[in-house]
């Protein structure tokens, strides 16, 4: 049994839905597109542009990843040249502005306590 009526897992199968919330923060780079476009529909380029050091591999994972789960959207206008914006979607919206405002507020408060306890741990082991 992998669910049961409250949502949680007694197993932590593959379609575990505690699997399935932390899956969505284990690739580096999927909560800093979400948070770059939580300010709004971008184009690619700008998109690229405001995320320092991604490379346009990792951004291309990253959408992809992204709209499979339905947090993004790829908006296609026909103009010429044609456009293409990303946007969150209402899910995405509640992703950014729930569990990622969440540990938003958490890494400030407890930041340095978890930056001192890497550099403790690291002293003790080399």
């Amino acid at each position: 049994m992998s669910r049961d009526s409250d949502s949680s897992c007694v197993n932590f199968v593959a379609d575990c839905r505690l699997r399935m919330g932390t899956d969505l923060f284990t690739h580096v780079w999927d909560p800093v597109v979400l948070a770059a476009l939580a300010a709004g529909p971008q184009r690619r380029r700008a998109l690229r542009a405001n995320i320092g050091g991604i490379s346009d591999k990792a951004l291309t994972e990253a959408l992809h990843r992204l709209i499979i789960n339905g947090l993004t959207e790829r908006r296609s206008y026909a103009e010429a040249p044609p456009r293409v914006d990303y946007a969150l979607t209402p899910l995405g919206q509640t992703f950014a502005e729930g569990p990622m405002r969440a540990l938003a507020e958490w890494i400030i408060r407890y930041g340095d306590e978890l930056f001192e306890a890497q550099e403790r741990t690291r002293s003790a082991y080399a």
